[in-house]
């Protein structure tokens, strides 16, 4: 669910995935918390005040330490925000099983997909930025992969038709917090005759089922049949 880049904005092109690192520094006072800890508390503050309210300080702050104390865990936000991710992308096990065919399998783990945003909203917010890609993540790229295990097309389509339902699933859960749009109704629209038009002509019967399922249905099924 994360870019694989280890791009970062504050520690460069280089900068190390957390995963890779101690979970501590070798230097100071013995630990007073686990980088689990700081992970968790920075998620409850996510998930109360919305991701701007986490900083250093402020998840330092609710464990009780000083700021500066957590960067014997970490060297920067980046690598919290990673470990947040990933965390929360953790949530999404166990993994629905490959039974049935691969596209019902998969609306299954998109469904579970908009779940986890729906309980975590910041997680809209990071998960597209360059990042580290964590354990969970990569567990999550895993599942994905055996539920398209039949579908005969290079891992390259896969990877893309993972990435876009990702991105598919994240807009839909956007909306769900976004304002309502702006009613047409509202406006006067005489100088945009093809609206205009649009809303003169009948009613057509509604598409039938949910559109969560049947974009998805169609962007997954474009993507990888017959590739």
């Amino acid at each position: 669910m994360t870019d694989a880049s280890t791009n970062s904005g504050e520690g460069g092109s280089d900068r190390q995935p957390i995963w890779g690192r101690p979970a501590r520094g070798s230097r100071g006072p013995n630990p007073t918390h686990s980088r689990d800890e700081i992970v968790a508390a920075a998620v409850a503050l996510a998930d109360a005040e919305g991701l701007a309210a986490v900083s250093m300080r402020a998840v330092a702050t609710a464990l009780g330490a000083s700021a500066a104390s957590l960067y014997r865990y970490l060297s920067s936000r980046d690598d919290l925000l990673d470990l947040m991710t990933d965390r929360a992308v953790g949530e999404l096990r166990p993994y629905p099983t490959g039974e049935g065919q691969w596209l019902d399998g998969m609306l299954r783990l998109a469904r579970r997909q908009r779940e986890l945003f729906r309980r975590h909203p910041w997680l809209v917010e990071v998960i597209h930025r360059p990042s580290g890609i964590g354990p969970e993540g990569l567990a999550w790229f895993d599942a994905c992969l055996g539920m398209l295990e039949p579908v005969p097309c290079a891992a390259s389509a896969k990877f893309e038709a993972i990435a876009m339902m990702t991105g598919v699933v994240s807009l839909f859960a956007r909306s769900e917090t976004a304002a309502p749009p702006v009613a047409f109704t509202a406006v006067d629209l005489t100088a945009y005759p093809h609206l205009v038009a649009a809303f003169a002509r009948p009613s057509a019967p509604a598409p039938t089922g949910d559109l969560f399922d049947r974009t998805l249905r169609g962007l997954l099924t474009g993507l990888l049949s017959g590739v």
